[in-house]
């Protein structure tokens, strides 16, 4: 663990929340549409933006203006779901649909609860049709991990559900492609579920990372592939034990812009802020968490 690189995770992740916090109407759902007919583009925005302000409270190593920050952003998200009651209806009109009971799973991390969905997810699990869901493998995952936020349990043969991910058939490393490899670091977040719990991924896992990860940070660091790093710098302090990459954290804090924004190393940003949400929210919401897991992580091996 280099101090320098600790250092540069924190300032990475405070310019990138400020700059989310500055963005925060851009994540507003849309108004003028019922509720079943919002877009999956908007709702995994503010979903995503929920996920790292409750990360980022749970893990409580920040700041205090980057504190109130996440704060913000998460009562913002709360309330855009109108405290839960529109993932309720959302959950009602489309029962087979796992991703309300997805999304809720993040505000449940900072305590934040609506009863009646937390009663029809429970019902919902329960169902044969749970069990045979047509997701992508890595999918299934988040379902378990939103499951087992909202204290349900485990659906039969996880250890089947993790066999049928790209990680968990350990793969010859070069034939990891781009979307194999967000495969790989969403299957590492939601098995830990975000650093929370590394033994959560067995040793099997951990050792195949251990070796190969380092590669892939190479190279996804040569490419300038910013989104891409930062969610595999991630799956680093996700392990148990923590390679860091100095080098990698370098280069992401000089990608990152004056403003705050990081870009997502493949489209050129536009220079007006609002026009450049929409390809690069996601990668200044990555730094943000990954800053943030990184610094925990890092006070955690040094207490």
């Amino acid at each position: 663990m280099d101090v320098t690189t600790v250092r540069q995770a924190q300032q990475v992740a405070d310019q990138a929340l400020a700059w989310l916090g500055r963005m925060r109407a851009n994540f507003a759902l849309p108004r003028d549409v019922p509720h079943w007919e919002i877009d999956g583009d908007s709702l995994k925005a503010i979903s995503e933006l929920a996920m790292a302000a409750a990360i980022i409270r749970r893990e409580a190593v920040a700041g205090p203006q980057t504190a109130q920050t996440a704060d913000e952003l998460l009562d913002f998200a709360w309330r855009e779901f109108g405290s839960g009651e529109l993932l309720h209806t959302l959950q009602q009109h489309t029962p087979p649909a796992t991703h309300p009971t997805e999304i809720y799973s993040a505000f449940t991390m900072a305590g934040l609860r609506h009863q009646l969905l937390e009663e029809l997810a429970a019902y919902l699990a329960g169902l044969r049709a749970a069990a045979v869901t047509e997701h992508v493998p890595n999918r299934r995952l988040a379902v378990l991990a939103a499951r087992r936020r909202l204290g349900l349990p485990d659906p039969p043969d996880v250890p089947g559900l993790i066999a049928q991910t790209w990680l968990g058939g350990t793969p010859e490393p070069w034939m990891l492609d781009t979307f194999n490899a967000y495969g790989v670091t969403h299957t590492v977040f939601h098995l830990t579920d975000w650093a929370a719990n590394p033994d959560g991924l067995d040793p099997r896992l951990q050792e195949y990372l251990h070796r190969w990860l380092p590669v892939w940070v190479e190279v996804f660091t040569e490419t300038r592939s910013w989104d891409l790093l930062g969610e595999l710098l991630i799956v680093d302090v996700c392990l148990s034990e923590p390679d860091w990459y100095p080098h990698a954290w370098e280069q992401l804090a000089a990608a990152q812009h004056e403003d705050g924004m990081v870009p997502n190393g493949v489209t050129r940003p536009p220079s007006d802020p609002d026009r450049a949400f929409r390809n690069h929210h996601h990668p200044t919401i990555v730094a943000a968490v990954a800053g943030t897991l990184t610094v925990s992580r890092a006070l955690a091996v040094a207490s």
